[in-house]
């Protein structure tokens, strides 16, 4: 079974998310559980706790199909000791965070190497900064988005995501998220079911479908390979609508959380209607 959402509001309180899922029939969600431009906040109140885990029972979505994102000010890989350490502290913060809410994912870009060291030694401070935030966690699974590749941002290879997890010490806690855009942009084709066959089957050769964790679903304002993150409403960039078609056919893809992250929130509703009438064709 799929379970399609979108990244949606936690204004007023992270809380108010589940809400706002159910407002656009989603089955599935994404939400920061902090201002994701700020470094520090609040630590969540018992009674938004309570009030989200309400919520989202009254919402009728699992906690597995919550796919929270990290803020974007995290660096996971950074070059330098104290970027990298305020990095470390806020995503174990992040992690406390989705344990508290009773979520079981973690959505985070890898990181980037700021053409200060070699991609392979920002992989390896990555995967070191994950295995140091599961050391002290329990429950939740870290999971890495794959990315367009832009500026000095790692990821972007299937390549990269096989290599962090190679060195994750509980491969059980860790998984990846596939975005659909970020993937396209960073040369996977993905416009035709032909081309979503191979690129699909290579991301199972180097990776495997068994860490697939989550996918955002999202189409492409720029063309293929041109490593530029930016989203486009479904069937209005130049992915199209085939690869969508495909995911929503396709058995591997169930059971997990598929998140739209497109440009136009008011059509959330009308995006998530159209990829449930794909199942049907």
């Amino acid at each position: 079974m799929k379970y399609v959402g979108a990244h949606v509001s936690t204004a007023g309180g992270v809380e108010n998310a589940p809400l706002n899922a159910q407002l656009i029939n989603a089955r599935a969600f994404a939400l920061f559980t902090k201002n994701q431009r700020q470094w520090k906040a609040r630590p969540l109140s018992s009674k938004s706790i309570a009030a989200f885990k309400a919520n989202l029972a009254e919402a009728g979505i699992a906690p597995e199909h919550v796919l929270p994102h990290d803020g974007y000010l995290i660096n996971l890989g950074h070059p330098e000791r104290e970027g990298l350490e305020k990095s470390r502290a806020a995503f174990l913060d992040e992690m406390r965070r989705c344990e508290q809410l009773g979520l079981k994912l973690l959505n985070f870009h890898p990181g980037s190497h700021l053409n200060k060291i070699s991609e392979e030694k920002c992989l390896d401070i990555i995967a070191e900064s994950i295995n140091i935030a599961l050391d002290k966690t329990q429950a939740v699974t870290a999971v890495i988005e794959n990315t367009a590749g832009q500026g000095t941002n790692l990821g972007y290879r299937f390549e990269h995501l096989a290599h962090l997890i190679d060195k994750i010490e509980d491969k059980a806690r860790v998984g990846v998220c596939l975005d659909t855009c970020h993937s396209f942009t960073a040369g996977y084709d993905l416009r035709t079911a032909k081309v979503c066959d191979e690129t699909f089957a290579e991301f199972d050769s180097i990776v495997g479908f068994k860490y697939l964790r989550g996918m955002h679903l999202n189409d492409s304002k720029p063309d293929l390979g041109t490593r530029v993150d930016r989203h486009e409403s479904l069937g209005k960039g130049k992915l199209g609508l085939a690869c969508f078609r495909y995911i929503m056919n396709d058995p591997r893809f169930d059971d997990i959380p598929m998140v739209l992250e497109t440009i136009d929130q008011a059509l959330w509703p009308e995006e998530i209607a159209l990829l449930y009438d794909m199942t049907e064709e």
